[in-house]
């Protein structure tokens, strides 16, 4: 596997090209040497004229071009928004010949994406897509909370019903071979529960009870160290406390609340199940700070680290 790490800069308009800059200048020499950017480069040339950093660009940048860049600061755009998708295209593509080891992606807009006819949800499923894969699970990675998605965007609505036995024993497979990826020998997964409560045994549902407790038992007869449903009220502090390596949550802000409270600078977010390995920052594009060198890095600095470690020999695939 290649030790190369692939930065997409993202929305050029957001604070992906500040971070990805900033980055870039905290490394030492023989980190930078293992970075590409892919984004455009007089984009980056303006974040760092914004950030007023001293770095060489150009021989860490795979340059694209985006018409009328530098685009305007924290403007939502149509271009932006195709400029985003084609830098990930490249990555991906990069990835999955072996050139770089891993991608790591600064925020985009959803909306930008859409408007350029980009129509997916986000990055998962655009990466999913890209590398023809059937299933790609969300996790949130921080220092004592680490979080897998049975679902991420989609109504509450739709989580509820997409919360079957398949899909939540699906997910714990899922979680329970990254963690065995990157050296958690038993990972100890809890699984949150659905309803409060758990459903107080069907007096507030029985989607715990009919759904989800059959795949924890499921999975515990693979061998998997599975635990619950156990009140999502509770679950994560018990995780957090230690108790537990990893939560299965049901749905996106079941999963996304209590890792932001907890590590909002530097939670990240990693595409577990895709053929290619993708790590990112778990933020949006700040598009009202976007420009003014500001900017918190903290989170690309972690989503790094994690990519490091992916690329590492400790984490090769087995």
């Amino acid at each position: 596997m290649s030790n190369i790490i692939g930065i997409t800069m993202g929305d050029p308009c957001g604070v992906g090209p500040e971070i990805s800059i900033r980055a870039l200048a905290g490394m030492s020499p023989q980190e930078r040497d293992t970075i590409r950017i892919y984004g455009n480069l007089p984009t980056l040339e303006a974040a760092r004229a914004a950030v007023g950093l001293d770095v060489d660009l150009a021989a860490h940048v795979v340059d694209l071009p985006v018409e009328g860049a530098p685009l305007p600061w924290g403007k939502l755009s149509p271009v932006a928004g195709d400029a985003a998708f084609r830098f990930i295209e490249k990555a991906v593509r990069d990835a999955e010949a072996g050139t770089i080891g891993c991608i790591v992606t600064a925020p985009i807009s959803k909306e930008a994406l859409n408007l350029a006819g980009h129509h997916y949800d986000g990055h998962t499923g655009m990466l999913r897509s890209l590398t023809g894969s059937k299933a790609a699970y969300m996790l949130l990675a921080s220092e004592r909370l680490k979080v897998i998605h049975v679902s991420t965007h989609v109504s509450l609505q739709e989580a509820i019903r997409r919360s079957t036995t398949e899909r939540v024993l699906a997910t714990i497979r899922a979680g329970d071979a990254h963690l065995r990826r990157i050296g958690y020998a038993a990972p100890k997964i809890a699984v949150a529960g659905i309803n409060p409560h758990c459903g107080e045994n069907g007096l507030f549902g029985t989607e715990d009870d009919d759904q989800i407790a059959p795949a924890v038992r499921a999975a515990r007869a693979e061998g998997i160290d599975a635990h619950g449903p156990i009140s999502a009220d509770t679950v994560f502090h018990r995780a957090y406390s230690g108790v537990f390596d990893l939560v299965v949550a049901q749905y996106h802000d079941q999963g996304h609340i209590p890792v932001k409270l907890v590590a909002f600078d530097t939670a990240i977010n990693v595409s577990v199940e895709l053929p290619i390995d993708r790590t990112s920052v778990d933020h949006g594009t700040a598009f009202d700070i976007a420009g003014k060198g500001i900017a918190n890095h903290g989170n690309m600095i972690s989503a790094i680290a994690y990519a490091r470690k992916l690329v590492s020999g400790a984490a090769r695939r087995g």
